[in-house]
């Protein structure tokens, strides 16, 4: 009989692991965009079962590259076994069997000039659908506070950016059927904007975490005032059969 946990092992080994990349040393201001990335991403497609999400890990092409691009942010649709590749610490092309749908990076002092030049030709030779870049500081680091390109016959082209009258930018990204958009933070702050992500189809913006975890506690106060009052009213009720039954 074979074991679970041998099965783990056994399907763990399919995706080669990956070397943690260099840190740059001025990682903590991307900090609020990635892990936005990430924690909105995640709980949109969390019923899903062919989806990845990542960060921060190095993209491949074979086991044997030993070198590649590590954007801040990944995705990839239509996976077998998308839950494997975490423990990987990585994307290698080859053993997926496809590309990833989409790259994210997000400006900063150190490596913005090079997200909109040299990455942007690595990511379309590594065959990345979409290729999106987020600048919090409005456009000091990047050439605009929000791009994207989509690649079309082996050539990035540009996707559309609407600009608001309030500030705010957005193109849509077919990758992941969600509008990118970065939107001025009315905050004390030191950042400029903050990345969001809306569903077209309904035009609400996916939750933030904070907000996320304010809706839950909401809920669960509604729940216990509910469950409260329920009670009362099953008081009260034996209450009045006992007064009846004097």
């Amino acid at each position: 009989m074979v074991t679970r946990s041998v099965l783990i092992k056994r399907r763990v080994k399919n995706y080669t692991h990956l070397p943690d990349p260099p840190r740059i040393p001025d990682m903590m201001e991307q900090m609020d965009a990635i892990t936005a990335f990430l924690n909105m991403l995640s709980a949109w497609f969390r019923h899903r079962g062919d989806v990845f999400v990542g960060s921060g890990g190095y993209i491949w092409k074979t086991p044997q590259d030993g070198h590649g691009p590590h954007p801040d942010g990944s995705f990839a649709a239509g996976l077998e076994d998308p839950g494997w590749l975490m423990h990987s610490n990585g994307y290698i092309i080859s053993e997926v069997g496809k590309p990833p749908d989409l790259a994210f990076e997000v400006g900063s002092r150190s490596t913005g000039r090079r997200d909109y030049t040299e990455k942007r030709e690595i990511y379309a030779e590594y065959g990345v659908g979409e290729y999106w870049r987020f600048d919090h500081s409005g456009g000091r680091y990047h050439d605009a506070p929000l791009a994207g390109d989509r690649l079309v016959d082996g050539v990035y082209e540009p996707i559309e950016i609407v600009s608001e009258s309030d500030g705010s930018h957005w193109g849509y990204s077919e990758a992941l059927g969600l509008e990118f958009w970065w939107v001025r933070d009315e905050s004390p702050s030191r950042f400029e904007g903050e990345l969001r992500f809306r569903d077209p189809v309904s035009g609400v913006f996916l939750r933030t975490h904070d907000e996320a975890e304010d809706a839950a506690d909401r809920a669960g106060a509604a729940e216990a005032r509910a469950a409260y009052a329920e009670a009362r009213m099953a008081e009260m009720e034996a209450e009045m059969r006992r007064l009846r039954g004097r």
